[in-house]
């Protein structure tokens, strides 16, 4: 059987049956485990149909599966990209709610003074006593204003089926992540749970290999000059959305032997952000959220044997990545290239 053998995090995007969702896996899991579950935050935005503003930023509900001990067996949370296939005219089941606003700081002190597993009703009452303001009530669209009457958040009830997607967040797995995996996703298959058509399978490996700059100039050049191959070895599914070839930039920079500080500079230029093939935006980040590198291109999945191959294809390019050669262009040819690639983790593989 595959094995991996780095610290990997793992994001399974996944869709409930109609009539099921995040919590209903989440009672299942606990159940199985002899756990718990705990209603938490799940932080997203999505794209503004408001004119002059870019995107809505939003809290919803996810729920997180605590073992007999407390510690985290996974988070389940929604995924905005997620859409085929649900019925957006849906009504919001019971409880079913987000909040909205427009500022990523004031979306971390509303999460912090709202309790997810509240209701519609209350959900901007702790914020309002922050400023002093009371909630108004606009049909089901509860908002709450500061009292030059500037928004600060809306709560309004979340249909369209959005309880369905189910993205399974693990924490760092360290050893047996086909085990560990397959203790997640039996029980999603047993539910009647399916790959949707979107879904993707993203990694989240140390960074800490990554912050030298002949390291990181060659995970640029994986990424960037081997882009059709690695996308053509791994599957990625053409569905999937946020996804971006790395910043023109950023690819120029790695033509030289630039210094870390260099490549900083590139990623500013190129205005990186978490959402291109591979998310190198907590290495560059003065104060990152997390110390891991995202791989985002691996196709959805929802057997561990399919997670875990693909994964350690990654793992063995990664490897080639920290060795000093550059890595090369591929060839024009794309089934020449697709071998190379192949070779390329091979050499890796031999050299462990």
């Amino acid at each position: 059987m595959t094995s991996l053998h780095r610290r990997i995090g793992f994001e399974i995007e996944l869709m409930a049956p109609a009539g099921a969702g995040r919590r209903t896996l989440a009672l299942d899991l606990a159940g199985r485990c002899g756990g718990r579950i705990r209603p938490v935050w799940h932080h997203d935005s999505e794209p503004s149909l408001v004119p002059g503003l870019g995107r809505f930023l939003h809290l919803t509900r996810g729920f997180e599966v605590l073992r007999p001990d407390g510690t985290p067996l996974c988070t389940l949370v929604d995924d905005v990209t997620l859409l085929d296939g649900l019925d957006l005219r849906a009504a919001a089941p019971a409880g079913s709610y987000r909040i909205l606003s427009d500022d990523p700081r004031l979306l971390s002190l509303l999460a912090r003074h709202s309790d997810p597993g509240g209701s519609l009703s209350t959900a901007l009452d702790d914020a309002a006593r922050l400023w002093g303001a009371k909630v108004e009530q606009h049909g089901d669209i509860h908002r709450l204003s500061d009292p030059s009457g500037a928004t600060i958040a809306l709560a309004a009830p979340q249909g369209g089926e959005r309880d369905r997607p189910c993205e399974i967040v693990t924490p760092p797995i360290s050893r047996e992540h086909a085990a560990r995996l397959e203790e997640l996703l039996a029980p999603a298959r047993d539910l009647g749970f399916t790959i949707p058509h979107e879904a993707a399978v993203h990694l989240h490996v140390d960074d800490a290999p990554f912050r030298t700059a002949h390291t990181l100039a060659n995970v640029v050049r994986l990424f960037a000059y081997w882009r059709e191959p690695l996308r053509a070895m791994l599957g990625t599914n053409p569905a999937c959305r946020r996804l971006a070839p790395l910043p023109a930039a950023l690819v120029a920079a790695v033509r030289g032997t630039p210094t870390f500080d260099e490549l900083q500079a590139a990623a500013k230029a190129g205005e990186l952000t978490k959402f291109f093939d591979v998310n190198l935006a907590q290495l560059f980040a003065d104060t990152p959220i997390r110390d891991t590198v995202e791989i985002r291109i691996l196709p959805g999945a929802i057997t561990a044997d399919e997670i875990v191959h693909r994964a350690a294809l990654v793992e063995l390019l990664l490897e080639r990545c920290a060795e000093p050669p550059p890595i090369p262009l591929p060839p024009d040819a794309p089934d020449a290239a697709l071998g190379e690639l192949l070779d390329l983790a091979a050499g890796a593989l031999s050299s462990r």
